[in-house]
């Protein structure tokens, strides 16, 4: 019964650890897309109106660092779930 019991644990911990890898990638995977989707468009907006550009920058790193605090926060996230399994 304990045999059992332990085999099951260490299935479900390596269920979690697997689904806390497969979190952080696709976090990882995100912010990336949501970054380059950013950059691209600020580069598009400034080569449609060059005098907004200092605006548009600083638009687009305030952006780019909330994007990447959400990422950051989500691998946390993944990595407290591996390590709790």
């Amino acid at each position: 019964m304990l045999a059992i019991l332990l085999q099951a644990l260490s299935e479900g911990a390596g269920l979690a650890i697997m689904g806390a890898g497969i979190g952080a990638g696709l976090v990882a995977l995100g912010a990336g897309l949501g970054i380059g989707r950013i950059g691209g468009s600020a580069m598009e907006s400034i080569a449609r109106q060059p005098e907004a550009g200092g605006k548009i920058q600083t638009a687009m790193i305030i952006a780019a660092a909330l994007i990447e605090g959400v990422a950051l926060f989500g691998v946390v996230v993944c990595l407290l779930i591996s390590f709790k399994g």
